[in-house]
Formats: structure tokens, C-alpha cells, sequence
């Protein structure tokens, strides 16, 4: 049975609007997830316009004959998003929405995940933090100056540091710290992995034959897997040849830059933002330029016209924690069909988030001009070495003649171990139970630093801004109590102060882990401010 709802909207001084909203109390959808999803067609379609007041949630579940939670929780959903504005002591509304392209209904799942991994090599990127690039990375001119770090147990030379800025590895004199609790950001938690689901995908991997004749877009089964998985978690509404399997972000993003890169072209980067990016346009001659952002992400207004290339973290901004909300997407939209950017999205552990439903992927409102870049390290492991590039077929095919042309590939017997994964639904399963225990950890370090922690209830890092001055002094004395933390700043620019600030990563520490370094972190602080 239907319930329909028609109110009149008379609060406002502007022209009153008759609207239809349904829920469906015998469809297998959350009543929820409905009434967002008809809010949302609404405000897209101009059936509700931008600026309009919304019936408080107490009305709305009233006329509904539904539970007022159902009606605040699909608001605080639409909030997320950026749909509605709240305005104090006033009410709802409609937020200031331009728009362009159809948008996906959210689906009541869970999201898939990406994260930032490493390197440029001229022949291809790897898949994982710190590992695959030969020779040294080079420096990239203005751009931020740490992100996703390498992972743990990945080489570093005998009697150094790992080759990563501002980043903490050892006690005083340079003695390792007796128990070291690892907080910097990029790492997730692989302990409580299902052992019996990893070695059922690996014996049903061993047990096929090994190809001959590898296939530049990947193997067929996974992106068949894939295809349904970003659709069910991230409503993507891609089929598998839409998809590429590649080795991670890192070599997703190479692959892009040598296909659309030449020498002297001009790549966008977020400042602060996640440093591999620039490194890997930078490694195919492109000219680094560092784009502003604030605490919701890249600042439309301010990105150049003479861009070929924008990489961005829209669900999740790296390293402040923002996300970009639905204007803002539009606009980035607009500006990118004007000037024939291609937006390259990083998403890379957009299923992580604690208080709504995971935000629609940015290549869902364009496919021509968004590539959709993902990876499995964030969800799994770095350790396996696959991600996924979801981009328009045009581009996917010169993608796919690059890869060629590269000798590059993804290996065979990990794809179809990671296809077992997500067949069997093992995977979901994984994540389920991570993002309750990532929600725990968030929790911890947000109850010993308070306001302190910036950005959006998600992911596997927070930020922590304090001063300059503070930075060299709270890292170093963390680490002489065992605590290794990371930190950012944006490059120096005559029209905007520079930003500074910890980076505190909680994948891949255990819950009692972050608590004890989230209170030693809050403990430095308060001396320095004392």
C-alpha cells in the first residue's frame, strides 16, 4: 500500500508548489531510502526549486503516517549530500542546486572502496603505497607536501626513515620506540580479515589455468563482479565494458596521464591534497597546479581554464576530511564541460562512512567528463594490487591502447581470487564489519581531541589543525612516546595563509591503540597551548 503525500508550501513569500511524494510501505526499499530518493528526483526535476522550505520533520512524518526517524534521517542523508541548508530557528531548505544531469536514486547498500596509492614509473604506476616505482619520485612543485604514506612492512633502507615528509619512525637518538602505535593515515586494518573466505578465493584461483593472452581491459568475470558491485554500493550504473582492472589508484591514475598528457600540459592538483597525484603527472611532463580547496573540497570558482586534467577526492577530500557537496558538484561539472577538463575521481574509501548512507560517486552526474578511479586498498588490503578505472568508452579504449602499448597489466590469479571475494559476497561482508569498527575508532580519537578533529563523519583519517609553530614539535614528541603521527601543509601562495595540521590515521591501530596515541596527541597539544 501507498501512502501519498500533496502539501502546499504557503511560508514562504514565492509561488506556493502542490508536490506528490509517495512511500511504498510493501516495497522491499527502507522507507528511508524512498522518501530521499523522491526528495531528491524532486529538487533535480525543479519540482521543488532551490530556496523552498521543506515541512519540518515532525509534519513531514505526520502526513507521511511514518515514523518521524524516517524523516530525519532522510534529511540528514540529503544534508550530507548537500541538497538542503539549514537555517537556525527557520527551518529547511532547498539548497541552491543547478541542474545538469540525471542523478542515480541511493541505494540502501554498502559502498566500495578506493584509496590513494603509489608511484610514477614512466612504464606504469603500482597499485600499493610505496611499492613498484624504480628510482626516486620526483618533486613536484607546489604541490602538497604528504598523503597516503607507504605501507607498513614495505622496504625502507637499513638506518633510515621512510622517504616520507614530516613522517615519524623512530624514538630519541633514532632508536626504535619499545611499542609503536602506528596513526598515520593510508593504513587499513587486515588482522581480522576471514582467513577461510581468502584462502577459498586463492584455492579457486589456483585451480584455474593461468592465461595467455591477457586481456588490456582485465578479466572478464571480475568486471562483471565489479560492474554489479559499483552499482549496488555506489550506484554507479556501469556495465563491465565500462571497467578496467588495474593494479590500484597509482596505476589507474598513470595510465590516464600517459593517455591524455603531454609535455607542458597543465594537471590540476588539490592543495592541500594527496602528493602522489602530482608525482605521477608530474613523471609524464606535465606542468604540477596546485587548486585551492576549503573545508568541502575544491574550490570551483578558483581552478584555471587551461587544465587538461583535475584529480579530486569528492567523497572525502585528502587530507581535510570534507566532501563536496551537490552544487559545488555541479558547478565543478560546468566548469569541466566548458574548458574540456577531464575530472579524474579518486575514491578512495568513500564506503566508510559512520552517520549516512555513502554519497553518489561524482561520474554518476557526467561519465563523458568524470573518470572514476578505485582500488582494493582501503577495503582489503595494499597488499592486493587491484583497483578498477571507470571512464566513457571512448576514453577507455585509448586507455586500453596505452596499456598495450606498455606491456601493462593486472595478474591473472589475483583478479580471480578477487572475484571470488565479491561473487560469494565476502567482501560486503568485510566491510560491514569494518565500518563498524572504523566507526569505534573515529569515535575514540574524536572523544580525546573533541573540536579539534575536522571533516566529515567517513574514512580512516581526520585532521587536526594547530599551529605552525606547533607541527615539528607535537610530531617529533609523539614519536619519543611511541606514537607515529603524519602532517600537511599547503604550499606557500601570496593570496591565501598556508594551512598546517596533523594527519591521524586510526586503519592500523587497534581500538585500544588509537585511544592510548589519541590521548597522548591531545595531551602534546594541551602543554603547547599551555
Amino acid at each position: 500500500m501507498a501512502t501519498f503525500l500533496c502539501f502546499r508550501e504557503t511560508t514562504l513569500p514565492r509561488t506556493s508548489v502542490d508536490l506528490p511524494v509517495s512511500v511504498d510501505r510493501d516495497a522491499l526499499v527502507p522507507l528511508t531510502v524512498q522518501l530521499g530518493n523522491r526528495l531528491r528526483a524532486a529538487m533535480r526535476d525543479g519540482t521543488i526549486k532551490s530556496g523552498e522550505r521543506l515541512p519540518s520533520t515532525r509534519a513531514l512524518a505526520r502526513q507521511l503516517a511514518v515514523s518521524r526517524t524516517v524523516v530525519t534521517e532522510a534529511y540528514q542523508q540529503l544534508y550530507a549530500e548537500g541538497w538542503l541548508d539549514g537555517r537556525h530557528g527557520s527551518g529547511t531548505y532547498v539548497a541552491d542546486v543547478v541542474v545538469h544531469a540525471p542523478f542515480p536514486p541511493v541505494a540502501p547498500a554498502v559502498a566500495p572502496a578506493p584509496a590513494p596509492v603509489a608511484s610514477a614509473g614512466a612504464a606504469g604506476a603500482a597499485g600499493a603505497p610505496g611499492s613498484g616505482s624504480a628510482g626516486p619520485v620526483p618533486a613536484v612543485r607546489g604541490a602538497a607536501s604528504t598523503g597516503p604514506v607507504p605501507a607498513a612492512g614495505d622496504a625502507v633502507p637499513a638506518g633510515s626513515v621512510p622517504a616520507v615528509r614530516g613522517v615519524a619512525s623512530a624514538g630519541p637518538g633514532g632508536t626504535p620506540a619499545k611499542h609503536v602505535i602506528d596513526l598515520r593515515p593510508g593504513r587499513p586494518w587486515v588482522r581480522d580479515l576471514d582467513r577461510a573466505a581468502w584462502r577459498r578465493a586463492w584455492r579457486a584461483a589456483a585451480d584455474l589455468p593461468p592465461g595467455d593472452d591477457p586481456d588490456p581491459y582485465g578479466l572478464p568475470r571480475l568486471r562483471e563482479a565489479l560492474a554489479e558491485h559499483l552499482r549496488r554500493t555506489r550506484t554507479v550504473a556501469v556495465g563491465p565494458e565500462d571497467i578496467m582492472v588495474t593494479r590500484g589508484t597509482g596505476n589507474g591514475l598513470d595510465l590516464i596521464a600517459a593517455t591524455l598528457l603531454r609535455p607542458g600540459d597543465r594537471a590540476g592538483v588539490e592543495d592541500p591534497g594527496y602528493r602522489v597525484a602530482g608525482n605521477v603527472f608530474a613523471a609524464r611532463g606535465a606542468e604540477i597546479v596546485p587548486c585551492p580547496v576549503d573545508r568541502d573540497g575544491v574550490v570551483v570558482e578558483e581552478l584555471p581554464d587551461d587544465l587538461r586534467v583535475l584529480y579530486t577526492t569528492p567523497a572525502h577530500q585528502y587530507p581535510l576530511g570534507g566532501r563536496l557537496p551537490i552544487p559545488r558538484r555541479e558547478r565543478l561539472l560546468a566548469w569541466a564541460r566548458r574548458t574540456g577538463a577531464i575530472v579524474v575521481e579518486d575514491d578512495y574509501d568513500a564506503e566508510f562512512r559512520y552517520d549516512v548512507a555513502p554519497l553518489p560517486a561524482l561520474h554518476c552526474l557526467d561519465p563523458e567528463r568524470v573518470v572514476l578511479l578505485g582500488t582494493l586498498s582501503k577495503s582489503l588490503s595494499p597488499d592486493v594490487g587491484v583497483g578498477w578505472l571507470v571512464a566513457a568508452p571512448g576514453l577507455l579504449a585509448a586507455v586500453a591502447r596505452t596499456r598495450h602499448d606498455l606491456a601493462d597489466r593486472t595478474g591473472g590469479p589475483v583478479q580471480q581470487a578477487v572475484a571470488v571475494l565479491l561473487e560469494r559476497g565476502d567482501l560486503d561482508r568485510h566491510l560491514r564489519r569494518m565500518r563498524l569498527e572504523y566507526a569505534r575508532r573515529r569515535a575514540a580519537v574524536v572523544d580525546a581531541l573533541g573540536p579539534l578533529v575536522s571533516g566529515d563523519t567517513a574514512g580512516l583519517h581526520v585532521m587536526i589543525e594547530i599551529p605552525p609553530s606547533a607541527v615539528p614539535s607535537v610530531v617529533a614528541r609523539a614519536a619519543e612516546r611511541g606514537v607515529l603521527v603524519d602532517w600537511t601543509e599547503s604550499p606557500r601562495r601570496s593570496d591565501r595563509p598556508r594551512r598546517y595540521g596533523l594527519v591521524l590515521g586510526y586503519g592500523a591501530a587497534s581500538l585500544t591503540e588509537v585511544r592510548r596515541g589519541a590521548a597522548v596527541i591531545a595531551e602534546l597539544i594541551g602543554d603547547i597551548r599551555r
